[in-house]
């Protein structure tokens, strides 16, 4: 045992210290942005994402294209959506929560089976003839949603602090525990079947410790984001337990233990960054990009409010000097930008926000607005038209439409720059 701590220890890789600008440089690369939409279409084009990022979180709300839709499409050249849905036919990805509800590719399912969720197996037990009726159901008709069972229509537990239909905070609960897993999605409707139908044996063999699997979480977390620090806003930890052992999870060392041993079998490499404030960390195999970005190309992506390289807002400010604030749920009155609006990143800056929204009657696109950071001055940054014209094009063929409609209020610059693609 002590001798196979002692090789543990001696994989620690040796502390970084990387410049701002190296620092930008690396994760605009290692986010696939530099250049944006670069990895080949199709199904593979798209796993290479899952694969490259461990996970990528889902969110229903299509006004300019969902979430996990929008992380693609500025990754892989010419993005259907339906590439996403053979991957699951193909049973290659798989739902599960990480930070969010995300799509994990399946390869990394051994990790995903266990967690430290209360509320799950609460619900369970507090609804069991609901529980059972689903499992019944399930077993005999195969996949079902919740709507699918009309008794329980208007019947609401708590599931995660929210009232929640009770057949669907069963399903989630049994998702969340092994039992249940995603069939297919239509729309943003999810039918749920038998695990063990979905998923081939082998892969359902694998079994693995629950400390394992946490301390697996976490490091997919940093390789999400790719220069993480100790702490972070918007639940980048979440799910993953306290920072320090508590008494309601007996036996957990926290999440500070695990980062260390992380660290010290050299599966993660400290970093200081300049002028950024605290200890940031690496996972391994990206110390040498790290330690030698490219320059980016003229290349710009539109990035959605949960694409994990705008997870860490704190780093979004001191790094690359960008406020991002999702203003979704503030009144009209107090939003500064927009509703739902999409950072805009070129070559290794943010450099400003456009709103777009899909109108998929009229196969048309409405940018709602259109603001540039200070001291950026569009016209004047070479390469950036067309790399913004190339991105407006792609985007429209993203959202299935044949137009650009604009806002009224954007003024005689942005028109002349925005032009029609």
């Amino acid at each position: 045992m002590l001798r196979r701590m002692a090789d543990r220890r001696s994989r620690k890789r040796e502390a970084m210290t990387v410049s701002a600008e190296a620092a930008r440089r690396f994760l605009v690369t290692r986010h696939m942005l530099a250049p944006a939409r670069s990895l080949k279409g199709g199904p593979d084009g798209v796993l290479e994402v899952f694969r490259r990022l461990g996970s990528v979180q889902f969110d229903p709300l299509a006004v300019a294209g969902r979430n996990h839709d929008l992380v693609l499409h500025a990754r892989v050249a010419d993005y259907d959506p339906a590439w996403c849905d053979r991957l699951y036919e193909r049973r290659e990805i798989f739902e599960a929560y990480n930070k969010g509800l995300s799509f994990v590719p399946t390869s990394e399912f051994a990790w995903f089976r266990g967690n430290l969720s209360r509320n799950a197996p609460r619900t369970i037990a507090e609804n069991p003839d609901v529980a059972e009726r689903v499992l019944e159901r399930i077993r005999a008709e195969g996949p079902l949603s919740s709507l699918d069972f009309e008794r329980e229509r208007g019947t609401t537990t708590d599931w995660f602090g929210m009232a929640t239909n009770v057949v669907r905070a069963v399903l989630e609960a049994y998702a969340v525990t092994g039992v249940l897993g995603l069939a297919r999605r239509d729309a943003n409707r999810r039918y749920y079947d038998l695990l063990e139908r979905l998923l081939p044996p082998d892969v359902l063999a694998r079994k693995l410790p629950l400390e394992e699997q946490l301390r697996h979480k976490l490091l997919s977390r940093y390789r999400a984001h790719g220069l993480l620090g100790v702490a972070g806003g918007g639940d980048i930890f979440g799910g993953l337990g306290p920072a320090k052992p508590d008494e309601r999870w007996p036996g957990y060392p926290g999440r500070s233990a695990l980062r260390e041993e992380l660290v010290e079998r050299g599966d993660l490499v400290s970093v200081e960054v300049e002028g950024v404030r605290g200890k940031r960390f690496v996972v391994s195999e990206d110390a040498e990009l790290l330690a030698a970005p490219p320059n980016p190309p003229a290349s710009v992506a539109f990035v959605p409010p949960f694409d994990p390289i705008v997870w860490d807002r704190g780093l979004l400010g001191s790094l690359f000097e960008f406020e991002y604030v999702w203003e979704l749920f503030f009144p009209p009155a107090q939003r500064r930008w927009g509703w739902y609006v999409l950072p805009i990143v070129f070559r290794d800056r943010f450099v400003g926000r456009i709103e777009p929204r899909i109108d998929r009657d009229e196969a048309r696109v409405h940018v709602l607005g259109a603001w540039w950071e200070d001291g950026f001055a569009p016209r004047r940054a070479e390469g950036f038209v067309d790399a913004m014209r190339d991105a407006l094009r792609a985007y429209l063929g993203f959202a299935g439409a044949d137009r650009l409609a604009w806002a009224p209020h954007l003024g005689t610059e942005k028109r002349l720059f925005l032009t029609q693609p």
